[in-house]
């Protein structure tokens, strides 16, 4: 899903960029118009390309959520893209056909929140492994958000395990981060983590990943919305990834269809790569084309069997290898 060739590409520019022009990050697509907030600024533009860079990168779209652009301002609010950087990273879905155009999800993420909850929902840890396989694939490093920490009680009638027990698998792998965004509990290390980079967050319905934006940035998101207002542009709803700026340079990326996304180019006989934990017995197994599933001379059930490997996440493995559905 990462493609090299449309990531490390030339700038985008026009035939001379206005001294004017000022750095920001696509936070919302609206047709031909892009609204852009300004980097290190307060100023969120609604801009069109400019004319001259349209005819490129048409495999995958000229801009996408998340692209780094140089803006010039207008009149009114509005501006005019100017330039587009090169892509670090990419989130897409393949297009349709040989000549099928990328659909960008989001450009440059830096890393990926995956949310889940104590309970309310109750955590779906097959989702979490799709989400997990999702980033190893496109590699986009990934943290894992365990929300509604205040429902973490030994007193659980459902006899529910501690949240730290339900992720202890998880925890020597990924970064997991304990919290309640209701009521401000372990939002510090979150904070810490997100700052300067633009994180992709996605989880199940409940989950509160509102939430716990509302909690970091409890101003929210008015100013783009008061230029879509102003404008009249863009007041359709959109289902492309939308970005909040939760500082001077940290911005959330929310991105519907992830869930969908996550296992839609995973190639069965590569599953394994996407396990950090396999990693080690990789190339060890009797058979070269071994799927570690029953197969005699197994390096990755053998380390299961010694503990070496969890079994909940080789169980996870198993189905998605066999298409088990959830």
């Amino acid at each position: 899903m990462t493609d090299p060739d449309h990531i490390d590409g030339a700038e985008l520019v026009g035939p001379s960029i206005p001294e004017s022009a000022v750095p920001g990050v696509v936070v919302r697509a609206h047709g031909k118009f892009y609204e852009v907030q300004e980097i290190g600024g307060d100023r969120t533009l609604l801009a069109e390309l400019r004319g001259s860079i349209k005819r490129y990168r048409q495999k995958t779209g000229i801009v996408a959520v998340g692209d780094r652009v140089l803006v010039t301002e207008l009149d009114d609010g509005e501006g005019r893209i100017e330039s587009v950087l090169p892509r670090r990273s990419v989130l897409q879905r393949p297009g349709r056909g040989p000549a099928g155009t990328q659909q960008v999800i989001l450009a440059n993420p830096d890393q990926a929140l995956f949310m889940f909850s104590v309970a309310q929902p109750d955590p779906h840890r097959r989702m979490l492994d799709r989400f997990l396989i999702l980033s190893e694939a496109t590699g986009v490093p990934a943290l894992i958000g365990i929300n509604k920490l205040d429902l973490d009680s030994d007193d659980d009638p459902s006899h529910r395990p501690p949240a730290h027990a339900m992720f202890e698998d998880y925890q020597v792998i990924y970064p997991v981060f304990y919290f309640s965004a209701k009521h401000r509990i372990g939002l510090d290390p979150v904070a810490d983590a997100l700052h300067g980079k633009l994180t992709v967050i996605a989880g199940p319905s409940g989950v509160g990943k509102s939430s716990l934006l509302n909690a970091l940035d409890p101003g929210g998101d008015r100013a783009i919305q008061a230029i879509s207002d102003s404008t009249g542009k863009g007041r359709h709803t959109t289902t492309s990834a939308q970005i909040y700026r939760l500082g001077p340079d940290t911005f959330v990326a929310d991105t519907p269809g992830m869930r969908a996304l996550a296992m839609s180019s995973i190639v069965p006989e590569v599953l394994d790569q996407y396990f950090p934990e396999f990693r080690p017995m990789l190339g060890s197994c009797f058979y070269a084309d071994c799927k570690h599933l029953s197969e005699p001379g197994c390096a990755v059930i053998e380390a299961v069997e010694r503990g070496e490997i969890p079994v909940g996440r080789y169980q996870s493995y198993c189905a998605l290898r066999t298409g088990v559905p959830d």
